[in-house]
């Protein structure tokens, strides 16, 4: 299992060795370094925590100067964890590259959404509209929520307007189609969650390897 951070840079398309168009996402992953390695004697699991992009030492607090210093690595802008398979070790200050990934993997990439604000039920929910002719005031409103006398109030967890999006999204077994490693790029098929420029996290996939 291999892990790496990265950003989203745009989307675009290639063409395979067949001819066929392929639409795949730009993303500039690493070099990633790890920050701290934690055991189960002192945190009860192993995991592995690595920094991505680096960062002034103005825009650093003290706690974080004393992190990374004590790991010897520069201060990092991101931070991310995650858990190797058993028989992997790691240790402080090892770099991870796309270097380290194959052509053809299947990978998974977590990213945060992208946020449309407050929308109204009809887009968050996709419900339907009501009519629109014969002078009702009834098209894009939320239809009856509430019963009569009894409950006589609304219960919980009914749909509604409210903000939308800027939640954390994971797109499964997306394979990795193309590695540009002078340049810290990595191809991959499909749309990733999130705006141009939005951290990922991108590890191998759990369920896709083989497929």
């Amino acid at each position: 299992m291999k892990a790496i951070l990265g950003k989203k840079v745009a989307m675009t398309q290639i063409f395979s060795e067949a001819g066929e168009i392929i639409p795949v996402t730009v993303i500039e992953a690493g070099p990633a370094v790890v920050t701290q390695i934690k055991t189960v004697e002192t945190d009860g699991y192993y995991g592995v925590q690595i920094g991505f992009e680096d960062k002034k030492e103005s825009r650093t607090i003290k706690p974080e100067r004393g992190h990374f210093d004590k790991a010897g690595v520069g201060y990092k802008k991101h931070l991310g964890e995650f858990r190797p398979e058993e028989g992997e070790s790691y240790e402080l200050g090892q770099v991870i590259t796309v270097a380290d990934f194959e052509e053809g993997a299947k990978l998974d990439i977590t990213g945060t959404s992208k946020g449309k604000g407050t929308q109204g039920n009809i887009k968050r929910h996709h419900h339907r509209r009501g009519p629109m002719s014969h002078g009702s005031k009834h098209k894009r409103l939320p239809g009856g929520l509430a019963a009569a006398t009894y409950p006589s109030r609304v219960f919980k967890g009914n749909d509604a307007p409210g903000r939308t999006g800027r939640d954390t999204v994971t797109v499964q077994n997306l394979e990795l189609v193309k590695i540009i490693a002078d340049r810290n790029l990595m191809l991959v098929k499909g749309a990733v969650p999130g705006n141009k420029g939005g951290l990922l996290r991108i590890r191998t996939a759990v369920k896709g390897q083989g497929k």
